[in-house]
Order: C-alpha cells, then sequence, then structure tokens
C-alpha cells in the first residue's frame, strides 16, 4: 500500500505532523524505532513535561529562539502558545502557569501529556508502528522514491516528514539518524552541538558542593574582562561543575565562547549591592564580635559552602569576626559578589536537554516547512537548526512546526490536484 504520508520520529513535532496530516488524508503513517512512542517527552521537565511557555505575543516568543527565531514567526501564527494548551485541553489534559509563564500538566505528569497525544493519534486514525527503523532513504532526481526498514520492507508514500530530533539523550533514541539522512539528500546541516546543558568547570574543588542547590543566585558569563551574559535563578552544584535552570540557559553561549577563557561569576547576594553588603558585613563583625568566623558563616551562606568560603578567603576558621582586616573583609565580599569558575566544557549529549545546530533553515520554507531541496520531503522539531531556552520553548517549537507540516502537506496536495 502506498501512503499518503509517511511520518519517521514518534517524537511531540512527528505525532503533532502525523495527527494533523490524518485529518485530511486517510493514509497516514508514524514510524518509531522505539518500543513506544515519545520517550524523550517523558523525561522533560524532570518527568513534569514543561509543555510551553506562556508568551502570546508571537514576536516576543521568536525573540527566545536567537537569530533564527523569524523562521517561527508562520508556525507560531498558525499554531501558538493558546493553541496548544487549548489542543491538550480538548484531549482532556488540563494545564497551570508555573512562575516563569511555564505551563505544566494539572497532573505534574509527563505520561498523561503523552496519553493524550497518543489519544489524538487514535481519534484521528494514525497507523502507528514501533521498532521499525529506517535504515535508508532513497531519493529519485528531486524527490524521495521510498524508504527502507532495518528488516528490509519498502515503504512508500506521497510526502514524507523527517522529525527524529537531535542527539540529546541518545538513550531515547535520539542518535542523530536524521541528520545523515539530509545531508544524503543534498540539505546542510549546521554542526550540532549539545544544548541546554551542564557546564563543566576546572575547579576540582566544586565536587564538595555537589548537590549543594542556590535558589536566588545571579551567574555571569565573563570573557576578556567584559561580561557577555548573566541569568537570575535557580543554580545546581554538580561533581564537576554547574547545573540547573540558570546554567542550563548560559551554555550555548559559554559553548560558542570556549576554547577562549570563559569564567562563570557567581553572585550569592545579588539583593545587595556591594556597598551593602559590605556595610551588612561590618555591623554583623561588630554585633558578633568574639564569635569565630567559622561559626559566623552560617548567617552569611549554606552550610556545604563554609569550608569552600573559609578556604578561597584565606581567613582563618578560628578568627574573631571582630579581628578580620578590612583586606579579608574585602575577600569574602569578593566571594560573595562574584565567585569565580573557569569553565572547562560543555557535559555531552547524554545530558543536554537539547541539540543545537540541525538542517540549514535558508533550505526550508518557512511558510510549510517544505524542504527547498526535495520536492516531497518536510522537515520539522528538534532536527531543524533552532533551539530555545529552558521554559517549555523547544517543545511549543515542535508542536508547531509539526502541527504547520501536517497542515500544509494537506493544502499542497490539493493544489497540485
Amino acid at each position: 500500500m502506498k501512503y499518503n504520508v509517511i511520518v519517521i520520529g514518534g517524537g511531540p513535532a512527528g505525532i503533532m505532523a502525523a495527527g494533523r496530516a490524518r485529518e485530511f488524508l486517510p493514509r497516514v503513517l508514524l514510524l518509531e524505532r522505539n518500543h513506544n512512542l515519545g520517550a524523550k517527552l517523558l523525561i522533560t521537565g524532570k518527568g513534569r513535561c514543561n509543555i510551553t511557555n506562556y508568551t502570546l505575543d508571537v514576536r516576543e516568543l521568536t525573540k527566545q529562539y536567537g537569530k533564527n527565531g523569524k523562521f517561527l514567526f508562520t508556525a507560531f501564527n498558525k499554531f501558538g502558545v493558546e493553541d496548544v494548551i487549548n489542543f491538550f485541553e480538548k484531549q482532556g489534559l488540563k494545564t497551570k502557569v508555573e512562575r516563569g509563564n511555564r505551563v505544566f500538566p494539572e497532573s505534574d505528569q509527563a505520561f498523561s501529556v503523552l496519553s493524550a497525544l497518543k489519544k489524538y493519534l487514535r481519534d484521528t486514525g494514525v497507523e502507528i508502528r514501533t521498532l521499525s527503523k529506517v535504515e535508508e532513504i532513497i531519493k529519485k532526481g528531486n524527490k524521495i522514491e521510498k524508504i527502507i526498514l532495518a528488516d528490509g520492507e519498502e515503504l512508500t508514500a506521497d510526502k514524507y516528514v523527517i522529525a527524529t530530533g537531535g542527539k540529546s539523550y541518545p538513550l531515547t533514541g535520539s542518535r542523530g539518524d536524521g541528520y545523515e539522512w539530509l545531508k544524503k539528500l543534498g540539505h546542510k546541516i549546521i554542526s550540532p552541538k549539545p544544548a541546554l546543558v551542564p557546564i563543566i568547570v576546572k575547579e576540582k574543588w566544586v565536587g564538595e558542593l555537589e548537590g549543594l542547590s542556590l535558589k536566588n543566585a545571579e551567574i555571569s558569563v565573563w570573557k576578556k574582562g567584559k561580561k557577555i551574559a548573566s541569568q537570575f535563578g535557580e543554580a545546581l552544584f554538580t561533581d564537576n561543575g554547574m547545573s540547573g535552570p540558570i546554567i542550563l540557559d548560559l551554555s550555548k553561549i559559554v559553548g560558542e565562547s570556549l576554547p577562549e577563557k570563559t569564567e562563570l561569576k557567581i553572585d550569592f547576594k545579588p539583593a545587595l549591592d556591594e556597598k551593602k553588603l559590605d556595610e551588612r558585613l561590618q555591623k554583623d563583625f561588630k554585633e558578633f564580635g568574639n564569635k569565630m568566623f567559622k561559626n559566623y558563616l552560617p548567617e552569611l551562606c549554606p552550610a556545604k559552602l563554609i569550608p569552600i568560603m573559609m578556604k578561597l578567603s584565606g581567613i582563618s576558621p578560628d578568627k574573631k569576626v571582630n579581628e578580620i582586616s578590612r583586606e579579608e573583609r574585602k575577600e569574602l565580599l569578593k566571594l560573595l559578589k562574584g565567585m569565580v569558575l573557569e569553565a572547562k566544557s560543555l557535559d555531552g549529549y547524554d545530558r543536554a536537554i537539547v541539540t543545537a545546530g540541525g538542517a540549514d533553515l535558508s533550505e526550508i520554507d518557512p511558510q510549510t516547512m517544505q524542504s527547498k531541496i526535495i520536492e516531497n520531503l518536510y522537515i520539522v522539531g528538534e532536527v531543524l537548526d533552532l533551539d530555545g531556552p529552558t521554559g517549555g520553548y523547544n517543545l511549543q517549537m515542535c508542536w508547531s512546526t509539526g502541527f504547520l507540516a501536517g497542515s500544509m502537506i494537506k493544502e499542497i496536495a490539493r493544489l497540485q490536484d
């Protein structure tokens, strides 16, 4: 049987493209190499699945994706944030908005998001085949002629959609196959890199802080003595560096800055400027006069940070605070307002939330998601050279590009007929 559409990849973009196409066309096949659909979806948002960000202004939304964000203008206009929320509520999934305009399912369970998507596929009648690995895509001229599965089976369709995602979390099936297929089909691939990923630093002592969470910190990125980016919010020390929401959002600019010397500066007291914090320290040193420095530090920082503060400040742990010199106080102030860590590298794909890089957008029509090189091919989701910050932006891009492709396949087929 020849299909109207074959969608390769059962993640968010692929599911949306397949379901939308099946609303118009009778024979739509969704292929997934894993045992089940949406493996990566189940681990997003720490298992809660941050489905979108409640940013209603399309221009503001596109800005979140950097210089390539304008490419998404049509997709967001066709299927924006409210459309996504309404889509899921129509499938029986209620949502809620949390800090940072993050939108989550009320259930706090990613599984409920996947269940809603599966319901959509059932209701529309998409044929689903799991454990179906595509081995090769064969083209003839400027069209895909057929695809060949790992077991040798050949499948044909009028239209094809590549929605295979990037290379992040490879254990979920994201191995970058789509990049290789697109290269062979004549597409240019912008070199993929891990994005939204922990940062590894050179200082070995960070291992002593592993697990320490910072709730209200400001972390800035410095290069050649100039601040090039900063974020306020939550961060986490790891065994070899830092992670957490603001670190993940800074990781892209750090990756672009390396291998040149790049530093992170941590402001543990962003609510106080240096002058006010210094005044507080002086007041405390008088008030706690005979208290030893090591016993005063719990007033100033988390317990896990105390040994590091003592070590880096050079102040004797047993020194009375009213005996701390002006120079020592200034050193402590410097640590509290700008502890320096030198970035060594970014962590790997196995800990990256998304992949930066991918299919060159200049070779894809943003009005339809259709390839400009292969006439019957559409390219959607994370396999594109698009990535946004944490907070639901990357899933929004998947929903929107998948929906647009699914909608336009039918429209273009009608015009060709």
